[in-house]
């Protein structure tokens, strides 16, 4: 009795000291995954025109630039592998919020070939810049020629900050 409670107390330490050496205990782990969880189901991606370097641009309801991949065409995305990992899709589970300053005629939805949901305003698929550190950041603004952001009225902004 006495080896089996030492060796419960044991593995009971071992488990505390593993969790504590990830940063993370047990108990905030489980109160904080389903409230975010929750969060993120309950309210849709978003997308709104901000203002920037380049002029009134779309972003994410974070404040995230928007980018455009000009080979899309006619709303299809093309951009998969090693593309797709430095330039990350927009997708949500939900259809996307028109936020302020958009045209909700112009944002819809188009089925990536994995078969995730991409939003799309005007014909373009929408997307993330890796490069870009924080809200308000046009780093990926025409990288390769082909990457730009999009005005209110759907269309790409070509010019350098």
């Amino acid at each position: 009795m006495r080896t089996r409670m030492i060796l419960l107390a044991a593995v009971a330490l071992a488990a505390v000291a593993a969790t504590a050496a990830c940063g993370h205990s047990a108990a905030s782990q489980a109160d904080h995954k389903p409230a975010a969880a929750a969060a993120a189901a309950a309210k849709p991606a978003g997308i709104q025109v901000e203002q920037s370097s380049l002029g009134p641009i779309l972003t994410d309801q974070n404040g995230r630039t928007l980018y455009a991949f000009t080979p899309d065409k006619n709303g299809a995305s093309t951009c998969t592998g090693d593309c797709i990992a430095t330039w990350p899709a927009l997708v949500s589970q939900q259809a996307v919020a028109a936020g302020t300053g958009t045209d909700k005629a112009l944002l819809a939805q188009t089925t990536r070939v994995e078969g995730t949901a991409q939003a799309t305003y005007g014909d373009w698929p929408l997307y993330y810049y890796a490069g870009d550190q924080g809200p308000g950041d046009v780093d990926g603004q025409g990288v390769d020629g082909v990457w730009f952001v999009i005005g209110a009225d759907g269309k790409l902004i070509k010019t350098n900050a």
